[in-house]
């Protein structure tokens, strides 16, 4: 039986197809500026929990994030970037995760446990030295689709936290998913630094495996 017009289509289909090397390459300011802001927003209160309730097992309760890793001068100038950029990134996200749907590249980027749970167990131990070999060579190892289905993830909560923090009464619904305004922003908090070090995780291998910046930006071979 011959392959259908779609599977053929997707035989033909470069490595990283143009919709996705725009949007990475989109994401990279935004989320730096993004990050900046936030951490200038931060900086007003640095802090977790309500005043006169904070949080025990915050570490860094009173600490300001670092001065060289804020962007936006003091606290409205932060906001106006931080809400305004906000929605570049989302309308890049939703772009970028259509076109996964409609194109079928989800089938070989995004985690499926049935398929990819073996996998990436097999490419852990690699990594750790308890496994001599890698795994069988696929388009993702389990692993990468793990960790780049688990940034997708972090993205939707970081937003969803995000708009429980901007508009904590209009969408209480969304804020009181959360638990409240306080543990939003913890919600938020964390998953910006799991993106961070996911993003961390992700320079180290692309420094270890420096073809696949060539593959980001000229798309690399068809099939």
């Amino acid at each position: 039986m011959g392959l259908s017009t779609a599977e053929n289509r997707r035989k033909e289909r470069r490595a990283q197809p143009a919709a996705i090397r725009l949007a990475h390459w989109i994401n990279i300011p935004l989320l730096v500026i993004m990050a900046g802001s936030g951490l200038q927003i931060l900086a007003a209160y640095p802090a977790l929990g309500p005043r006169g309730a904070q949080y025990g097992w915050y570490p860094f309760q009173n600490d300001a994030p670092p001065s060289w890793l804020r962007i936006g001068g003091w606290l409205a100038g932060a906001r106006h970037l931080h809400f305004a950029i906000a929605w570049f990134l989302i309308l890049n996200a939703a772009i970028y995760l259509i076109y996964l749907a409609a194109s079928g590249e989800w089938r070989r980027r995004i985690f499926i446990p049935r398929r990819d749970t073996a996998n990436a167990l097999a490419m852990l131990g690699y990594y750790l030295r308890v496994r001599k070999t890698p795994p069988p060579e696929d388009f993702y190892n389990g692993a990468q689709r793990l960790a780049y289905t688990s940034a997708i993830l972090f993205g939707v909560v970081v937003v969803l936290s995000g708009l429980a923090i901007y508009k904590p009464v209009q969408l209480y619904w969304i804020t009181a998913a959360f638990g409240g305004y306080d543990v939003a922003r913890v919600v938020h908090l964390s998953c910006l630094v799991l993106l961070a070090l996911f993003t961390a995780m992700h320079l180290v291998l692309v420094a270890l495996h420096p073809r696949t910046i060539v593959t980001m930006l000229t798309g690399g071979q068809r099939g």
